[in-house]
């Protein structure tokens, strides 16, 4: 034989016996992953079943929701029975919580449930010792095998085939080593074969078993306990009211302090509908009112008015909703609500003592201004005596500073009757044109002064409005009084009175700078004034205006286009 054909003869003996050889590996890690994937899925999924059924039976009681988990539970593990026995010990699960519905209050069927899930537990845990003890025997005829047939290639090709035998017998070798430290309990083992596509994949179904029955060792139900009591404790030594609904809105939680507002017990609280309670109870049923609310829960928080700690207080309500994704989606779902009130009384009363504080200074304020005016009267008188021309200007002065405080001390008595409550509206039916007229004479000096025209156009249809002619006029000539503030001299404002939907409409237009988009919706808040504006004012204006309008049930609104000019519009009921 030569050379040539015992090279040819040796190689094709060398491919003939790694043929062999890869052929026998396959089949043997094929066999291991079989074995190991029967763990996964007949006994894993019993145990994970079982595991659910333990998690919500002490609720079965009291949770439909727990009730109908168990039972889906249990039907999945009907269809799941692969050991011997395990049909029997599924039968008797059935068997107790048949009994159990009927006698809902009997705790040793409840213990006897749990002595049944536990056997069922036992018996697929031990059905995974057996399997891996198989695991291991196939292991080991895998590794004589395959060495015999290293042995034989070594003789052959000893420089090709020196690394070919470890290379198969070690992930074998590690592979059977985990299995027998997961059949010890240690969860935590995990192996890694890197560059072998079936021990790769064999690695990742052991290392997903190891992770299950690690995720299953860590969920006690103690773990769980001792979450929830923190989670109460920590609930229950606010200072401010808390309860927590579920989806269902039954309550589950309520601290002593809601109790106290609510003049309830815990135990009248606890697992009872929030809508059952509304109906009896006065702060749940202002609570409930804005329940389905957006904003309620988006910033706009309400303030209720509650009588507690024996006086009335004040309580700022915030409604927060409560939601998980859960484990393998990514739509959130809806599991519950909060509610909490903050306490606020402090603020609320520091807050009406302000406003009181404002009415009586700015009332006080009103008689010397008076015997001021009627000073500068008397000098001005010429039977009095003549001024020179310093002293004219002077006493000038001095009147366009009597006014203004006059008008300052106007509009905070206003404000401070709209905070206190205390504005009386006379609304009934009143003519449009009188109130149009008003607002235009008691801007008239202005608008000569500055040679501003003024465009009124009141349709024919509209005669008559239902309002507190005295407030509205009040409102039309401070929104005229702004459109000439900021207008430019020798242009045009317009008034338009108008009817829409069965409402009357007035609105102002000028053509001055307009308003920036960033402060349109502080435009209405008290004292605000547009940055960088040189025009006079105490911010106070506008927000009166809208106290006043939405006291008479009407609406006020502003357009605005920078660089243009603004619209000032408020509508109240035509009759």
């Amino acid at each position: 034989m030569n050379i040539k054909a015992k090279i040819t003869f040796g190689v094709g003996l060398l491919f003939f016996l790694i043929v062999l050889l890869a052929a026998v590996s396959g089949w043997y890690v094929n066999q291991l992953k079989r074995d190991t994937n029967n763990i996964l899925v007949a006994n894993y999924n019993t145990l994970l079943y079982a595991n659910n059924m333990l998690a919500v039976l002490d609720e079965l009681d009291t949770d439909p929701v727990a009730v109908s988990l168990f039972k889906e539970n249990l039907d999945k593990q009907l269809l799941n029975m692969t050991e011997v026995g395990e049909k029997e010990a599924t039968q008797l699960i059935l068997e107790h919580l048949q009994a159990l519905e009927k006698k809902p209050d009997d705790i040793l069927l409840v213990a006897a449930i749990r002595t049944d899930i536990t056997g069922l537990m036992r018996l697929n845990m031990e059905a995974i010792q057996r399997k891996s003890d198989v695991a291991g025997d196939t292991a080991h005829h895998a590794i004589v095998i395959i060495s015999i047939t290293g042995g034989l290639c070594f003789l052959i090709a000893f420089v090709l085939l020196v690394n070919l035998p470890s290379s198969i017998a070690n992930p074998i070798t590690e592979l059977s080593e985990s299995i027998k430290e997961i059949a010890n309990q240690n969860y935590k083992k995990r192996v890694f074969f890197s560059g072998h596509r079936e021990f790769g994949e064999l690695a990742d179904s052991f290392n997903t078993m190891a992770e299950k029955l690690e995720e299953y060792a860590d969920s006690k139900l103690d773990k769980l306990l001792k979450s929830k009591k923190r989670i109460e404790t920590l609930i229950e030594r606010m200072h401010d009211p808390v309860i927590g609904t579920d989806e269902q809105e039954y309550v589950l939680f309520a601290n002593e302090q809601a109790c106290k507002v609510t003049g309830m017990k815990k135990e009248e609280l606890l697992g009872a509908s929030i809508r059952d309670l509304a109906l009896h109870n006065d702060l749940l049923r202002d609570v409930y009112r804005d329940w389905n609310k957006e904003q309620e829960r988006s910033g706009n928080n309400k303030v209720l008015k509650i009588y507690a700690d024996s006086k009335e207080s004040y309580f700022e309500q915030e409604l927060v909703d409560i939601g998980i994704v859960p484990t393998g989606e990514s739509q959130e779902q809806f599991i519950g609500r909060v509610i909490l009130l903050k306490n606020v009384t402090a603020f609320k009363e520091m807050d009406l003592a302000k406003t009181n504080f404002i009415g009586t200074v700015s009332h006080e304020f009103k008689t010397p201004i008076a015997s001021i005016k009627l000073g500068v009267q008397l000098l001005e008188n010429r039977q009095v005596g003549e001024l020179n021309d310093e002293q004219t200007n002077l006493v000038s002065g001095i009147k366009d500073d009597l006014q203004r405080l006059l008008d300052i001390t106007g509009e905070l008595l206003n404000m401070a009757q709209v905070e206190s409550g205390a504005i009386q509206m006379n609304v009934a039916l009143a003519e449009v044109r009188p109130i149009v007229e008003y607002a235009v004479e008691a801007n008239r000096v202005v608008m000569e002064q500055r040679h501003i025209k003024m465009d009124v156009a009141i349709d024919p249809v509209v005669t008559t409005v239902r309002a507190d002619s005295e407030k509205t006029a009040w409102v039309l000539t401070n929104l005229l009084s702004n459109a000439l503030r900021y207008s430019h001299d020798e242009s045009i404002v317009y008034i338009h009175v108008y009817s829409k939907e069965g409402k009357v409409w007035f609105s102002v237009r000028d053509t001055g700078q307009g308003i920036l988009p960033e402060y349109m919706d502080k435009i209405f808040h008290r004292y605000f004034r547009v940055p960088g504006s040189k025009k006079e004012g105490t911010g106070l204006g506008l927000s009166i205006s809208k106290e006043f309008i939405e006291a008479q049930g009407g609406e006020i609104i502003v357009a605005s286009e920078y660089g243009v000019g603004s619209v000032f519009s408020f509508c109240l009921k035509m009759s």
